[in-house]
């Protein structure tokens, strides 16, 4: 499903607000819930809105940090798209995006991943396996599972849209009831849009953090010169097609699709076809990637298919590295 348009326009939204009002009074009841403590430290990586924030990038950002030093982190996801239910310890060469969905196929490849639409089962399990802490990815607005830290992340450039909640807008709760269950904000990209979220951070003192998306270097260098097709089913297709302009780069045409698109045999029979037919290089996504594999009906694009890595870089990272680390041993 993409997002309607109208969402991300000031003033709009408002024949929906009468819903969105009902929605926003049960998302705030359901944010002052107590959750359930599993005996292990949890951090929570979430979305203001719906999609595109930078939430998976920014629960690797916690995990790599965690992993230098010396804790066991497990990732816990919802599995979002994904068949199984759970819980279920994420094995990359069993599961496909069509089981756990995709981003816990990404956060495997850091750390070991359980997808668990009962967050508490999930929990459970993380902490049987051996996890020293467990980095949610997504959950914020979850409340059966108590967490040590939440951090909210937002994209400075896409901001809070009409700044109404669902279905009027993007917010998945009221700014504020989710703001003031928060210790952490992340920006990710300039803050230009995002100045009522930080506003109300500061509100509510929560720490502020920015960072940036920088894609891998060495991929973009040796795409220097060539044309390409680049393709994304994301939340924010664009913000993947600029990052690929502001690096220079040739894009010669654009496709863009749904979030956590599932990519279908004449989809991928048309990408490779125009592609070939124009001589372009194909480029994707991380996360469209690891939809594609897999699936011997996709076998042909994903091997024509470059994929650009990118990583959340937080600009004080040793204020983020104090707050996570201490939060571990706290507990």
């Amino acid at each position: 499903m993409q997002a309607p348009s109208f969402w991300w326009r000031p003033g709009r939204g408002a024949l929906l607000s009468p819903l969105a009002a009902l929605y926003g009074a049960a998302a705030w009841l359901r944010l002052r819930k107590p959750g359930r403590s599993v005996g292990v430290p949890v951090i929570c990586l979430g979305n203001l809105t719906v999609g595109g924030g930078g939430k998976t990038p920014a629960a690797l950002a916690v995990g790599r940090l965690l992993l230098a030093y010396g804790q066991r982190p497990f990732f816990l996801s919802r599995g979002y798209g994904g068949r199984l239910a759970g819980p279920v310890l994420v094995h990359r060469a069993v599961h496909r995006a069509a089981d756990v969905g995709d981003e816990p196929l990404l956060l495997a490849r850091l750390a070991p991943t359980i997808v668990a639409r009962n967050r508490i089962a999930g929990a459970q399990m993380a902490r049987g396996e051996g996890a020293s802490v467990i980095v949610m990815d997504d959950g914020f607005q979850n409340p059966t599972l108590h967490k040590d830290l939440a951090i909210l992340v937002i994209d400075g450039r896409r901001g809070i849209g009409n700044g109404r909640v669902l279905p009027a807008g993007p917010l998945r709760a009221p700014l504020e009831a989710q703001m003031a269950r928060a210790q952490a904000l992340i920006v990710v990209g300039p803050p230009d849009d995002a100045a009522a979220v930080v506003k109300q951070a500061g509100r509510h003192g929560v720490a502020l953090f920015h960072a940036r998306l920088e894609p891998d270097r060495q991929t973009l260098d040796a795409l220097v010169g060539r044309r390409m097709l680049a393709f994304a089913g994301i939340a924010d297709p664009d913000k993947f097609f600029a990052t690929l302009s502001d690096a220079g780069l040739t894009v010669a045409e654009r496709l863009s699709f749904s979030d956590h698109h599932r990519y279908t045999a004449a989809e991928a029979q048309m990408l490779t076809a125009r592609a070939q037919s124009q001589n372009l290089v194909l480029l994707t996504t991380e996360k469209d990637h690891v939809r594609l594999a897999g699936d011997p009906r996709l076998a042909e694009l994903a091997a024509r298919a470059g994929v650009l890595p990118v990583q959340l870089v937080i600009e004080e990272s040793a204020a983020l590295r104090e707050m996570v680390l201490k939060t571990v041993k706290a507990r």
